[in-house]
């Protein structure tokens, strides 16, 4: 099982930092520890027992075989999650969120459709070839901006089974679409946002690389313990299914 993450842990990444004083939603009061010099102090241990509720419910939806989707559109955020995402093959969304991304996914499968149809058409080449140059040059245009948009999702078939969002602020379309749908939200909540607005808020820096990169890591490794305690209970049921045909074969042979 991999290392917890510590209170000098989150220290160290600067978790603890808030905005400014005036900036603050009053919902996030029982997060607050102090104030210092005009900025919000997030109090640690309410963040290290947040992380653990939400990795337990996170590492329970991974062992599921279920999806989690990251989303994180914020640009010191973007490549960190991206890297995760992509390691662990979970859907993502780094560019910008597409509105009806969840809750109109129909047209969002559309769209992916529409993508591996240009890479089908390039492939094969015939069609491509007869194009006029401008139209050659509008079509991987369009193949750019899909890829952009949702080339993180390419792969998802169905409804993810999960959020993780690092700034609720930022995301709240995809907050509320999730709600909407009910599918459960995890997310990185800074003193500025409203962590009622989430299922499993993780009361932190949103702003810090550090701090997004600790926490980012902390989801990582729950989804990755959950995914392989999915490939353990699969590997035995398997074992014990195949000794039980190897004993009713035996069985038969010997009637």
């Amino acid at each position: 099982m991999a290392q917890p993450t510590t209170y000098k842990d989150l220290l160290d990444a600067g978790a603890h930092f808030g905005h400014l004083t005036r900036k603050w939603d009053p919902k996030m009061a029982p997060y607050i520890f102090m104030e210092k010099n005009g900025i919000h102090i997030i109090d640690l241990n309410k963040t290290l027992a947040s992380l653990d509720q939400a990795t337990n419910a996170i590492r329970n939806i991974a062992k599921s075989g279920r999806k989690v989707m990251f989303v994180a559109t914020k640009k010191q955020a973007q490549e960190i999650v991206t890297e995760e995402a992509k390691r662990l093959k979970m859907p993502f969304v780094t560019d910008r969120w597409l509105g009806g991304m969840l809750t109109n996914f129909a047209t969002v499968r559309k769209s992916l459709k529409k993508m591996t149809t240009i890479d089908k058409m390039v492939k094969e080449n015939t069609a491509y070839a007869a194009m006029a140059k401008r139209e050659r040059l509008m079509m991987s245009r369009e193949r750019e901006k899909l890829e952009r948009v949702l080339g993180g999702v390419a792969d998802l078939s169905r409804l993810p089974a999960a959020l993780f969002v690092i700034d609720v602020k930022r995301e709240h379309i995809a907050v509320k679409e999730a709600k909407k749908l009910g599918i459960p939200v995890f997310a990185m909540c800074d003193t500025n946002s409203n962590p009622e607005l989430v299922d499993f808020p993780i009361p932190a820096n949103d702003d810090a690389s550090k701090s997004i990169s600790l926490i980012v890591s902390a989801v990582s490794k729950a989804i990755e313990e959950g995914l392989s305690e999915r490939k353990v209970d699969k590997e035995e049921a398997d074992k014990k299914q195949s000794e039980e045909e190897g004993i009713k074969e035996k069985q038969a042979a010997d009637e």
